[in-house]
């Protein structure tokens, strides 16, 4: 409950962020260059005079459609393949399981880095990137899910009056792994914004002047010790949202998976 209160909050300021903001994420004040919080400026102005509060609002914007576009594209492929993996069996399965092993063979940060450079910072390219190296994660959970509940027996009754591949897969597999898809998705959803964040403090993220709280923490790093709220503000909100997604994925997996709920 609480971590769900915390990701309402986080959800709520992001979808409110044009009403609640006090200013516009690129308005410069040239009159108040590095202000500390302030009654004005409450979390106080960064090196261009722009507000901190505001751009940590937008900046939650930002992370949070990153990560559910990449969460829902990247799971929908991962999952599309684990399926067809797991239930063809065989020369296919070998074959995606081959792909899914080269990505994952590369550091993820090292991939990140040379999708990002080749591609250029934008918010589509960033979805790009990070939606890769979520493939190999949601493409084993399904493929694990899908081995273990058509060898039930509710699959062979079904199989035995008629039942299809597709009606199979559609009716009886994909609803049964309900639960160990969305404590992946949950999980990865906290890694994404991680991952987000990293690239834009290396400036291969969203392109200026885009809030983003990896970019606001790489600008605020040359004035730690005279201006230490430009780092401090956005880097907390960084990690109580990978926080407040952690524990609702751990929460998850709890909650539904039934050998730990009969404990």
């Amino acid at each position: 409950m609480v971590s769900l209160a915390a990701i309402a909050l986080i959800v709520g300021v992001a979808l409110l962020a044009p009403i609640i903001a006090p200013y516009s994420p690129t308005e410069q004040f040239r009159d108040s260059i590095l202000q500390p919080p302030s009654a004005r400026f409450w979390l106080g102005t960064d090196q261009l005079g722009r507000d901190v509060l505001t751009r940590i609002v937008f900046g939650a914007q930002t992370s949070l459609v990153i990560a559910l576009a990449t969460t829902m594209i990247g799971g929908a492929i991962g999952i599309a393949a684990g399926v067809v993996s797991g239930w063809a069996g065989r020369g296919v399965d070998l074959v995606v399981q081959r792909i899914s092993d080269a990505i994952e063979s590369i550091p993820p940060i090292v991939l990140l880095l040379l999708m990002a450079a080749i591609l250029g910072p934008s918010i589509p390219n960033t979805i790009l990137a990070l939606m890769i190296i979520q493939l190999p994660g949601f493409n084993r959970v399904a493929r694990g899910e899908t081995i273990r509940l058509k060898q039930e027996r509710y699959i062979e009754a079904s199989r035995s009056v008629g039942a299809g591949s597709i009606r199979l897969v559609l009716r009886h597999i994909l609803p049964n792994m309900f639960g160990p898809i969305m404590t992946v998705a949950t999980l990865r959803f906290a890694s994404v914004i991680i991952a987000e964040s990293a690239l834009s403090f290396l400036g291969l993220g969203p392109p200026p002047p885009t809030p983003s709280w990896g970019a606001m923490i790489s600008s605020g790093v040359q004035y730690l010790a005279s201006a230490p709220w430009l780092i401090v503000f956005p880097a907390v909100a960084l990690a109580l949202s990978v926080l407040a997604f952690n524990l609702l994925g751990d929460s998850l997996r709890d909650y539904l998976d039934p050998r730990l709920t009969a404990r």
